[in-house]
């Protein structure tokens, strides 16, 4: 019997904008479709080459001058809390987790937007409607989780994560919180209940998106231990934050071409 080996998936180039995160510099991304009977295998293939899901899209850096934007995921085999840590998470026994299927509701979205309200009124996505967000939340070709945080005693919902679970671990596609209540750390939480949760189901690693040396939005990301980041085609142990430098250098990124051929894809070749 003949078979039709499936097309390779193509890759493209956004337009230049506006970095967010170092002032003076243009962003630009290296994106290709996420979709048909292989998303499964290219999510995980290229989610372990740095890249990031968006809805039915995978996308990875890939600036002209400057290489910043590091992928940062955490090593669960070799995470401990700290004190601060361990705080936060005695800080939120109150909470309870629910894992339900992407689906949206109004009540995340009321959440959404307190959240972008107060923290990223400036941002891309602060004009996001409720159908943009449902899109957000929903149009995912993959295996993907809404993981709720709730009050125990007043059912209140503090903590929104979208969450991929990928072959070797979760990835936390976007997450937001009740901005009222900085005490609580809702981010850190977030995250330390996603070590946790992969712990239990013996998955190695949570993806974390992207972390930029120096900045003070994603600061937070380098005080985990066990974090790696995606430098020069593999995954390197972070030992000490402040050894990494943005590399703004005019020749730090190599050429859209050589970075599309250094591409690993995934085997989708029938078995039988």
């Amino acid at each position: 019997m003949r078979h039709t080996l499936p097309i390779a998936p193509q890759f493209y180039v956004t337009a230049p904008q506006p970095c967010p995160y170092l002032e003076g510099r243009m962003e630009r991304k290296l994106f290709t479709a996420l979709q048909g009977d292989n998303a499964d295998k290219l999510n995980d293939s290229l989610s372990q080459q740095g890249f990031r899901r968006s809805q039915n899209v995978l996308y990875r850096p890939s600036c002209a001058e400057c290489s910043a934007c590091l992928s940062a995921r955490i090593d669960v085999s070799a995470f401990t809390a700290s004190r601060s840590q361990r705080r936060t998470m005695n800080r939120n026994e109150d909470l309870e987790r629910r894992a339900t299927s992407p689906w949206a509701s109004e009540e995340q979205y009321e959440l959404f937007r307190t959240y972008l309200d107060s923290r990223h009124a400036e941002g891309g996505m602060a004009d996001m409607d409720v159908f943009e967000f449902a899109a957000m939340i929903e149009e995912t070709p993959i295996r993907s989780r809404v993981v709720e945080y709730t009050n125990r005693d007043s059912n209140a919902l503090v903590g929104v994560s979208l969450t991929d679970v990928l072959a070797d671990g979760l990835s936390m596609v976007y997450s937001f919180y009740a901005p009222d209540c900085p005490k609580r750390s809702m981010g850190t939480y977030m995250i330390l209940d996603h070590i946790k949760i992969a712990q239990e189901a013996d998955l190695p690693y949570v993806y974390l998106g992207y972390w930029v040396p120096g900045s003070q939005k994603m600061g937070y990301k380098s005080k985990f231990s066990g974090l790696e980041v995606y430098i020069g085609g593999k995954w390197q142990k972070m030992k000490d934050p402040s050894t990494f430098n943005a590399d703004t250098h005019p020749l730090s990124t190599d050429p859209i071409a050589e970075q599309v051929a250094n591409i690993h894809l995934p085997d989708t070749r029938p078995t039988t």
